[in-house]
């Protein structure tokens, strides 16, 4: 039996709901434009984030007054119906990213999920504590994976659970090598399985499904038999329809 992605049967359930509520072929277009990263974040005290540095940018998507968002390192605008997108391939990441953020945003229109619009600044700071306490309290697991390099996520895991208890994947690679908080980024391209078999919890970024590796970290995370969170609000959609484990403090309605 052929394996379909957690992205595509995401999307056969998001359509169905759209056709049950006539929003296929509904003349209300959908608009995605790229934020800059004082719309997206706000002015964080800390200048690290990807989204300042100019690694990634968060796309908002608008349906009938309804927004949001969702990470990417291929920003594309888009104005067109529910139904062009649901035609569109997702074979890069650019057009998964317009595809999810529609989603998120449709959605947030029929008042299935509400959190839709990323923190601004310096709610990521503190997101990043309450979701390392968080992990703690509810699991309590001694060594976390995290699955993107979130600088104010892996400094607070860091501080929690200590440096040589966490490890990280990347795949900028300007960071894998590099040390951040006391602990090495690997290179997500070929690293994953050992951290996640290193790990008791897997945190994973919700770009994961922009990018097209969530798959293959969850099959990883389910082979051996480890928890997992995804995090943030690219992944609010997918997570509601696929009732996958999620968590996002401080995302804005």
């Amino acid at each position: 039996m052929k394996h379909i992605s957690i992205l595509l049967q995401s999307k056969e359930r998001f359509e169905a709901i759209a056709k049950a509520r006539e929003l296929i072929d509904t003349d209300v277009s959908v608009l995605v434009k790229t934020l800059s990263p004082e719309e997206a974040i706000g002015q964080p005290d800390r200048r690290d984030f990807p989204i300042i540095v100019g690694k990634e940018r968060v796309i908002e998507a608008e349906f009938d007054g309804a927004k949001a968002h969702a990470f990417t390192d291929s920003p594309k605008e888009f104005i067109g119906k529910v139904n062009e997108v649901m035609n569109l391939p997702l074979i890069t990441n650019g057009q998964r990213a317009i595809f999810i953020a529609t989603m998120n945003a449709v959605l947030k229109h029929l008042n299935i999920i509400r959190a839709t619009l990323h923190c601004r600044d310096n709610e990521p700071e503190q997101c990043a504590k309450e979701i390392a306490q968080f992990i703690r309290e509810k699991f309590g697991v001694k060594k976390i994976g995290l699955v993107g390099l979130n600088p104010a996520i892996l400094e607070s895991l860091s501080n929690t659970f200590g440096a040589e208890n966490v490890k990280t994947t990347d795949l900028n690679r300007q960071n894998i090598g590099t040390m951040k908080y006391g602990v090495e980024v690997w290179d997500g391209g070929i690293m994953t399985e050992k951290l996640v078999n290193n790990s008791d919890l897997v945190l994973m970024t919700g770009t994961t499904f922009v990018n097209g590796t969530f798959d293959t970290i969850l099959d990883y995370v389910r082979h051996f038999n480890k928890e997992y969170l995804v995090y943030g609000v690219t992944s609010a959609g997918i997570c509601e329809l696929m009732a996958l484990n999620k968590i996002c403090p401080y995302g804005r309605a």
